[in-house]
């Protein structure tokens, strides 16, 4: 570190960049090394930050992005420019979209050049590139800016409803040199980035007076609710007033699932006769069927707590609409219905309970199947009573790996369960996984589609080289979706769904150093399952599924016009519609 109490020292861009970092909390950095950010990512290894080295800047910036949503902190991504920053900003989009606050950091070339298109190495005009992707993209064109660039990136990035963020510096800035005691006047330490915004009394009484007329309430929690970090209001909100709630992937475990008062085993059954839905921190998107019939009620109302409200009114009019924190809303809101004693009705209660137990049923009875060779149910049932009682993180991807994973692994704690959220973005997981690993200490179960498994599959090396306790349990099914397409044309190509029936995917591993597993049926799963978590160190358990099991897109063959094409339903010369 530059001695700044010496005269006429001086300091550079690459240090500048660290101690902005540093003075705002930030100690680790994921990303992938090269020009011009070698010695930055260097350096700051140097300066005490933890920098983790993966081979793909994609999966890097999954495991910023997720570092983000468990800490309420930004992740930063580092990559070289051009196309190591495009490989980062597909993350970065993700992050952005799913409301992540993360910051990507790119090299860049020489501006000069760049600005005549004249041809410099790896020339991109890289910040205009990611504005329509991220939430806000800087530059930085003085090394005396630095401090003020990193501040606005975090502020922004955390601010009102968190996102992405890019910050661009060239290279000459970061190896420009100044006046170290100007350099450190410069720098920026953010002052409460996120400070919470209280809904007006208003806005909180009309909720309340909506919700306290209800026949029919429900609560759905969406991952906004997770990240909000307000698990004690919402459960006094479930738990004071009774009315059902209905989370979604990411906000499984807000609740424990097996809550009394949780409807996701009746969840079709509450979303269409609810008259009254209170949104914590989700929007009535994709997920959601726009909240629109037939899934939904024509006449239900809205309640909606969101901290950007050029949300509101998205799809369906927000009778209600609650802008500001989370936290703050619901603390609120808690109390205005304690006041109006507000209570869900039993008989609307007694409706979804007889529901819920119907569905808990069926499925205790497809769990209970033991097929040769495993389907989907019957390897998750086997998974399930490992993980049972264990502190861990889920990571889970793929199409019906992802689908049924969902339903039948249940979550007790909150921000357990980390998926491809709104985008359904596939190649997630691993990046995912040791992006928790490093946050968080724990042992990562990451339960893998074949397919999904190998959009970041080399980032087994990453988990070997830093030795996290991670353990990628794929489903290996020999297909996407399923392993059994066949080729509708000429020739011995194999059908464009298929992969390698024979794959031993847990031979991956091994050869970093890692422990493989092979597992074909439900005793040896449980088996190694249990010896990888007891060894705590990185391992891949290659569970081999029938090759039928699996349908076209998983839950959303609905989106995929094509579904019955490529199923072999129907000639490949009719288009269906």
């Amino acid at each position: 570190m530059t001695d700044q109490t010496a005269p006429g020292a001086l300091t550079d861009g690459f240090h500048l960049v660290i101690e902005a970092l540093k003075l705002n909390g930030i100690t680790t950095m994921f990303g992938v090394v090269g020009i011009p950010i070698t010695d930055l990512a260097r350096l700051s290894q140097a300066e005490g930050m933890r920098f983790i080295s993966f081979r793909h800047e994609q999966p890097s910036g999954y495991a910023a992005a997720i570092a983000g949503y468990l800490t309420k902190q930004p992740g930063v991504c580092l990559t070289t420019s051009a196309p190591g920053f495009l490989n980062g900003l597909a993350a970065l989009a993700n992050a952005n979209t799913n409301g992540f606050p993360m910051i990507l950091i790119s090299g860049s070339s020489n501006r000069a050049i760049v600005d005549l298109q004249q041809g410099d190495y790896e020339e991109l005009d890289q910040m205009n590139a990611a504005k329509p992707f991220a939430k806000a993209a800087y530059r930085v064109d003085r090394p005396e800016d630095i401090g003020t660039g990193v501040a606005r990136a975090i502020r922004t990035a955390l601010s009102g409803r968190p996102g992405g963020v890019y910050l661009d510096l060239p290279a000459a800035v970061l190896s420009s040199t100044v006046d170290a005691q100007v350099g450190s006047a410069s720098l920026v330490k953010v002052v409460h980035a996120a400070a919470p915004q209280r809904p007006t009394i208003e806005a909180v009484e009309r909720a309340a007076t909506l919700l306290a007329q209800a026949k029919r309430p429900l609560i759905l929690l969406g991952k906004g609710a997770a990240y909000a970090q307000a698990d004690t209001p919402i459960r006094d909100l479930v738990e004071k007033t009774g009315i059902p709630f209905l989370p979604m992937s990411m906000a499984k475990g807000l609740l424990p699932d097996g809550h009394h008062s949780s409807a996701a085993s009746a969840r079709s059954l509450a979303l269409s006769q609810a008259d009254v839905v209170l949104l914590i921190g989700a929007r009535l998107n994709w997920m959601l069927a726009h909240g629109k019939p037939p899934q939904w009620s024509p006449t239900v109302q809205f309640i909606q707590i969101e901290a950007n409200p050029s949300e509101f009114d998205s799809n369906r009019p927000i009778a209600a609409p609650l802008p500001g924190d989370i936290g703050e809303a619901v603390i609120a809101l808690n109390a205005a219905l304690a006041e109006k004693g507000v209570k869900a009705d039993p008989a609307w209660l007694a409706v979804l309970d007889a529901k819920r137990q119907q569905n808990v049923a069926k499925m205790a009875s497809r769990l209970s199947k033991v097929t040769d060779p495993m389907n989907f149910f019957t390897a998750l049932n086997a998974i399930k009573g490992v993980l049972e009682g264990r502190d861990y993180y889920l990571v889970n991807e793929g199409a019906n790996t992802l689908d049924v994973t969902r339903n039948v692994i249940d979550m007790h704690l909150p921000r357990r369960r980390l998926d491809p959220g709104s985008w359904g973005t596939m190649g997630v997981g691993l990046g995912y996984a040791i992006g928790a690993a490093v946050t968080t200490g724990k042992p990562i179960v990451a339960i893998e589609g074949d397919s999904a498994f190998g959009f970041s599959g080399m980032e087994v090396e990453t988990i070997c080289r830093y030795k996290l306790p991670v353990v990628v349990i794929i489903f290996n099914n020999g297909g996407i979706y399923r392993g059994d397409d066949v080729n509708r044309g000429v020739g011995t190509d194999p059908g464009v769904t298929r992969l390698d029936p024979s794959a031993h995917y847990e031979m991956i591993i091994e050869a970093f150093g890692g422990t493989g597993y092979n597992a074909k049926n439900p005793d040896e799963l449980k088996q190694v399952l249990e010896a990888a978590l007891t060894a705590g160190t990185p391992a891949i358990i290659n569970c081999v599924i029938d090759p039928h099991a699996g349908t076209e897109s998983g839950h959303l063959s609905k989106l995929n016009p094509q579904s019955a094409v490529t199923t072999g339903n129907v000639s490949p010369n009719v288009i269906t519609k």
